[in-house]
């Protein structure tokens, strides 16, 4: 497996992660909006932004993808904290280790860039990963909310 940062060209693929979970969705079938592509750029543009992908050996398939970003803040003696989102293993390939390797391999870059603290949230519907993530070292320290903002 390759784990790197995503390019451009892995935009399709990391979108059809992120469009279903429970079924694999074809790449090329991915309509890329502009409001995609600025936020694509957006984090490709800021040093504390990563979108990472894991592929298989020769790298032509994504089968795995997440977001880092690192904040920075007073807690944890002024040591930035490290925010996971958008994780996905492509359906077909869950079950083989391969989230937590693409998650050990998040912490392991959060940790080399000083963070104190790795955290996510993840949706109340999504059991299976609050299992998967407890397994990590994961735990269930805060409850968090969320304000859909209407533009």
């Amino acid at each position: 497996m390759i784990f790197r940062m995503a390019t451009r060209e892995d935009l399709p693929a990391v979108l059809a992660l992120l469009a279903d979970e429970d079924r694999v969705v074809d790449p090329a079938s991915i309509v890329v909006d502009e409001a995609q592509e600025r936020a694509f750029a957006a984090i490709g543009a800021d040093a504390r932004n990563e979108m990472l992908v894991l592929t298989d050996d020769d790298g032509a398939a994504v089968l795995g993808c997440l977001q880092l970003t690192y904040i920075p803040g007073l807690g944890q003696n002024g040591r930035d904290r490290a925010l996971v989102e958008a994780v996905r293993i492509r359906a077909d390939r869950r079950g083989g280790g391969l989230g937590a390797e693409l998650m050990k391999l998040a912490a392991d870059r959060a940790r080399e860039r000083g963070c104190g603290l790795v955290q996510l949230t993840s949706n109340k519907r999504r059991t299976a990963a609050h299992r998967f993530y407890e397994r990590l070292g994961f735990a269930r320290s805060h409850e968090g909310f969320k304000l859909h903002l209407e533009s």
